[in-house]
């Protein structure tokens, strides 16, 4: 992997290759735009899309009154996030002509084609065109960060904001000693975005202060001791205003965490202990308390939920990077680059193995470590190429064949479960049929927003109204304020099942499935994600299968 950034000839043919990969790119940005654009009504609302509508509305009169009210302050535990996406969305909604929760949508989208595009860019960067196209692809058919990319306002903001951060980081190690102004922009720029959505975007300086140490040293062992001091310390200079302004960006979005030096270190306590009262979750066909998942929790999850080639080519990219930092031939430039991927595309996994904190609703939280994979699947995979032109070209077509493979396998099941794609499983799992029994699926309750559209087309069809003087009623298993919004002001929701017309339910084992005329059957691949019972005249005690925490 050494060589990926210099092999590459500089004959006509090879510049045809390089530009048909970045058209390429360019037309698959463009198709994925497209088709968000199209689709992106489709998403439902997850568990916390209202509570994050409220933080948007209370940041944004705290902006307006001045800082005088300061409830966005105390609100629940969301001042402990930072709120630019929320904050972004509210406004946007004042000027388009999008309901609310649809421009959250839009915005999601707009924010994961920022992710794909620079994920491209920085896998352009780190192994040539070729290497930026199949980093793009594997993200772009990743079905778990594409799905999350649409309703997630916490994990999905924060991984593409990480991302953003990785690019500066790897430009200034190609640029060490005396980095770009633009370079140290995107560093300030990324590393506000990232510990302004999250405080784990600290990990950054992790990456950093590991990842440069190959290049260090071989500074020490080229100028001496003294003069990579003094270069390292021009480099922390020069960074100091990128660095201001991205205090000044953090202090925008999370304006909790200027407000007392020590906040975000608060903020990095509270949430490494698990804050809420503890529930039980599906995980390998058994129910397990959220602070007590097993250590294998999330590589379990990830080697079931990532397709397989990009699994693949992440595992060959750890194992050749490990190769590399032992060979001394290699520049210490290159190996602070890959190291840093690597890091990015692994310690927050290794921490959470070790450590052991409250792990829930899948992999969502570690989104952020699907963009460093994916560029260090796709810089793999062009030094397999360029390896194969050296030794073995009769090769290319079988492995380009393979990969594409590998890439129709995650496309075909995005199809299936649009818009679902957040619940995949790859084949290893068996897909979700595989998983349904063993895993939780539709966590968010996505489907409720296809369950509500499909119970009032039933009505319509019947030609049924509501009781005389009432509305009608509607007991939900799952999240109630998105099942309200999907519902609209014909409807009134609630636990009670003795008193409601219709129950609402997800395909999850907390939700009872109840003997009653199934009204409405929501299904991906022979998996039921969300039912709607008729209960009229019927007597159920609740829709519970289990008790609530």
């Amino acid at each position: 992997m050494s060589s990926i950034t210099t092999s590459a000839i500089d004959t006509p043919t090879r510049r045809s290759v390089e530009r048909t990969c970045d058209d390429l790119a360019v037309m698959v940005l463009a198709a994925v735009g497209l088709i968000a654009g199209l689709t992106f009504r489709d998403y439902g609302l997850g568990w916390d899309d209202y509570t994050h509508a409220e933080y948007a509305d209370l940041l944004l009169r705290m902006y307006e009154s001045g800082f005088k009210d300061v409830s966005a302050l105390s609100f629940a535990n969301l001042y402990m996030y930072g709120g630019g996406f929320d904050m972004v969305a509210a406004l946007l909604h004042k000027i388009i002509p999008l309901e609310l929760f649809e421009t959250r949508r839009l915005l999601g989208a707009i924010v994961g084609m920022i992710g794909l595009a620079v994920t491209w860019r920085l896998g352009r960067r780190v192994g040539g065109p070729l290497a930026g196209l199949a980093a793009l692809l594997l993200l772009a058919l990743c079905p778990t960060f594409y799905g999350h990319m649409f309703m997630n306002p916490k994990d999905a903001p924060f991984a593409v904001a990480m991302v953003i951060l990785m690019l500066g980081l790897v430009r200034l190690a190609e640029e060490y000693p005396s980095p770009s102004p633009r370079t140290i922009l995107i560093v300030g720029l990324g590393a506000g975005l990232s510990i302004g959505s999250r405080i784990l975007g600290g990990l950054a300086l992790v990456y950093a202060l590991i990842g440069f140490v190959p290049l260090l040293l071989e500074e020490m062992r080229t100028n001496g001791t003294r003069e990579a001091v003094r270069r390292f310390s021009h480099v922390v200079y020069v960074l100091l205003p990128g660095l201001i302004f991205g205090y000044l960006v953090m202090g925008l979005i999370w304006p909790w965490s200027i407000m007392e030096p020590g906040n975000p270190f608060q903020a990095l306590t509270y949430f490494s202990h698990f804050f809420e009262k503890p529930w039980k979750e599906m995980f390998d066909g058994a129910l397990v308390s959220v602070p007590d998942m097993p250590w294998f929790y999330l590589p379990t999850l990830f080697a079931l939920q990532l397709p397989e080639v990009l699994l693949g080519l992440t595992i060959a990219g750890v194992a050749g990077t490990f190769v590399l930092l032992s060979r001394p031939g290699v520049p210490g430039r290159r190996k602070t680059i890959l190291l840093m991927l690597t890091l990015a595309a692994t310690l927050p996994l290794v921490i959470a193995m070790v450590k052991r904190p409250a792990l829930y609703n899948g992999i969502r939280h570690f989104i952020f470590v699907i963009p460093p994979m994916t560029v260090l699947a796709g810089a793999t995979f062009a030094w397999g190429m360029d390896w194969l032109r050296e030794n073995r070209r009769s090769w290319q077509p079988v492995a380009v064949a393979i990969f594409s493979f590998g890439l129709l396998l995650p496309l075909g099941e995005m199809i299936r479960l649009h818009p679902y794609q957040y619940t995949h499983f790859n084949h290893i799992a068996g897909t979700v049929r595989g998983a349904d029994e063993l895993y939780m699926l539709d966590y968010w309750g996505l489907a409720f927003k296809q369950a509500s559209d499909s119970l009032r087309e039933e009505l319509n069809e019947r030609q049924e109204v509501a009781p005389h003087g009432r509305k009608w009623k509607v007991a939900v298993c799952g999240p109630q304020r998105p099942a309200q919004v999907a519902l609209g002001p014909d409807f009134t929701i609630g636990w009670d099942s003795n008193a409601a017309d219709f129950a609402m339910t997800l395909g999850e084992f907390y939700c009872k499935g109840l003997t009653a005329p199934v009204m409405v059957e929501i299904k991906r691949d022979d998996v039921v994600f969300a039912r709607v019972y008729d209960i009229r005249g019927r007597s159920i005690s609740s829709l519970l299968a289990i008790p609530a925490p």
